[in-house]
């Protein structure tokens, strides 16, 4: 229902394979310290089902035609916190979510704990971004993308520069 929905170009682009490292990194900060800095410094908003609904599409309400909730262009990112590319796609994500502050917007979601987001949106694999211009269909990349390919993609899919 949902491919049909969105009408999506299916695009791998740069898929990388390797994980990232934590060696000589300080662990002694508690997860939720961590939290509280992210949500502190971020640009990137982690959205919950419920969220994606009224931020970014209601497929419940609009099963059969695709309509953008936002006013601002904006990439999905559909991550997992064990994922080795998404750990690495993640500080990129948030780089652009800053670069390109008040022109778009970055969103999370965590297949872990929105699984019917996933499945709405048929992800079998991760990272997979979609790309949702203003106006318009989206468009989904599957694996992590090199920043100067996410760039690409800002500019001239969801921004119209050339």
């Amino acid at each position: 229902m949902m491919r049909k929905l969105l009408f999506v170009v299916m695009a791998v682009l740069a898929v990388t394979t390797a994980c990232g490292s934590n060696a000589g990194t300080d662990n002694s900060k508690s997860e939720k310290q961590e939290s509280m800095e992210t949500k502190e410094t971020t640009k990137v908003v982690h959205l919950t089902k419920d969220e994606f609904l009224q931020k970014v599409y209601n497929y419940e309400k609009n099963p059969n035609e695709w309509k953008y909730e936002g006013d601002k262009p904006a990439i999905v990112d559909f991550y997992a916190t064990w994922c080795g590319p998404c750990k690495m796609l993640a500080p990129i994500l948030e780089e652009l979510a800053k670069e390109y502050d008040g022109q778009i917007v970055v969103y999370k979601i965590d297949t872990e704990k929105e699984p019917e987001l996933s499945a709405a949106f048929g992800i079998r694999s991760i990272p997979t971004l979609l790309f949702i211009p203003k106006s318009g269909d989206p468009q989904v990349a599957q694996g992590a993308m090199p920043k100067a390919s996410l760039k690409k993609a800002i500019d001239e899919f969801l921004l119209g520069k050339q």
